[in-house]
């Protein structure tokens, strides 16, 4: 979908255009910013320790810093317009999944709040600028509407997409490709006459979940059927690509704020086309690459998280092959590892070794959570509970030992080796 590059200033007002020509290279910045926003919100909230409240304030107060520059330019800016939208995709995740995993609403719920919102704030929109034309965002009112639905597009995104994963099951390989279908359609849509606004915003709305499930596939490992770079490798990768595509688009803006796409390496539909195509091309070998690399320098998933040295080994467990889980090995080696600090009365060390837990649980949801999201669920708040008993200002031994024994016994039940 291609929409034209920009307006000309209105008579009274002194703005541009403050949004980038609708090209291919939009839509790949826009797939790889969701999967970086959602990769960083997770590294801060759960590598670094922040948790999910701190990691959600300090987000929302950057955002706001990200949108006061955007809001007090006069034109077009990339490098602003693109670090607003990393931000909002952030925070738009964070407020789903704070409604989500704090305070309990279902998905059905929340997905169809966020598209009453988002129906509210076009509604409302277009009753107040009788446009919601993508190259009229020349106002402050009317960016202000723009940036309101774009957030809740990112809060309707990764919920909607969370609930197709759980209520349909689909695997992170599954959503990608039909996320991608959808998206296909919805451009065929467009080039058959629909209308230009509504297939925008429908598509906008699919990348999120596009996004997640793309990086999934390159994150997850091998065991649940993903490529195995890893977070970090999977956002430096993306952040490289969108870096290069951002510098680009701020080389082609003029004095007038509008990102020319004349002729030249750099402009050009055929130039969009042959750095978006590149683009994706650079990540497919590099994705091949690095997770064949990482394949012959490492071992398997399980083995990351072995006991520590000196801990013992975890006992000895029944299969139940027709739990749909899978191989629990991982999660089981360190539950046994923390009971044994545990029972020892190393209670501090048994808080050291439970980000273990919580780190490894984290990398794998999305590809656990689609076999079999009813038994995720329970593990998921055992784990919490064990989280939070082990890190209490002053943790019980006692009451440690219950939870993780809870925990090893859920284990035991669900593995599915």
């Amino acid at each position: 979908m291609e929409y034209s590059s920009g307006l000309a200033t209105r008579t009274r007002s002194a703005w541009l255009t403050k949004v980038p020509a609708i090209t291919a290279t939009f839509w790949v910045i826009k797939v790889l910013s969701t999967t970086v926003g959602e990769t960083f919100a997770d590294y801060l909230a759960v590598n670094v320790g922040l948790g999910p409240l701190v990691t959600d304030a300090v987000m929302m107060t950057v955002l706001a810093v990200a949108l006061f520059l955007q809001f007090r330019t006069r034109q077009y800016t990339p490098w602003i317009y693109w670090l607003c939208v990393v931000l909002v995709s952030i925070v738009g995740t964070q407020i789903t999944d704070f409604f989500t995993d704090t305070l309990g609403v279902s998905l059905y719920v929340s997905t169809t709040v966020f598209a009453v919102i988002l129906a509210v704030v076009f509604l409302t929109w277009y009753r107040q600028e009788r446009t919601l034309a993508i190259t009229s965002i020349d106002t402050p009112r009317r960016e202000a509407f723009y940036w309101g639905a774009i957030l809740t597009t990112f809060a309707l995104g990764t919920a909607s997409g969370d609930l197709a994963t759980e209520a349909l099951s689909l695997g992170f390989r599954t959503g990608t490709i039909i996320f991608a279908g959808l998206i296909l359609v919805t451009w065929l849509a467009s080039r058959f006459g629909a209308s230009l606004v509504l297939t925008f915003w429908i598509a906008y709305v699919l990348t999120r979940p596009l996004g997640a499930s793309l990086g999934d596939l390159l994150t997850q490992s091998k065991d649940f059927g993903g490529l195995d770079l890893g977070a970090s490798a999977t956002s430096l990768l993306f952040f490289a690509v969108i870096v290069i595509l951002v510098v680009r688009e701020q080389l082609l803006v003029n004095k007038h704020g509008v990102a020319v796409k004349g002729q030249g390496p750099l402009g050009g539909a055929r130039g969009d086309y042959a750095w978006a195509g590149a683009a994706a091309v650079v990540i497919a070998i590099a994705g091949a690459g690095l997770s064949a690399l990482h394949s012959g320098t490492t071992t398997p998933s399980a083995a990351v998280v072995a006991p520590a040295a000196g801990a013992t080994a975890p006992v000895t467990k029944v299969v139940h092959p027709t739990t749909k889980l899978g191989n629990l090995t991982a999660f089981a080696t360190i539950t046994a590892d923390l009971q044994a600090k545990v029972a020892a009365s190393d209670l501090a060390g048994g808080k050291t070794r439970v980000k273990d837990l919580e780190v490894a649980w984290d990398d794998a949801e999305a590809g656990l959570k689609p076999r079999d999201s009813a038994k995720w669920h329970v593990l998921d708040g055992q784990i919490d509970e064990v989280l939070t008993a082990l890190r209490a200002a002053n943790p019980s031994q006692a009451g440690c030992a219950a939870k993780l024994t809870t925990l090893a016994g859920t284990l035991n039940q669900y593995d599915g080796v």
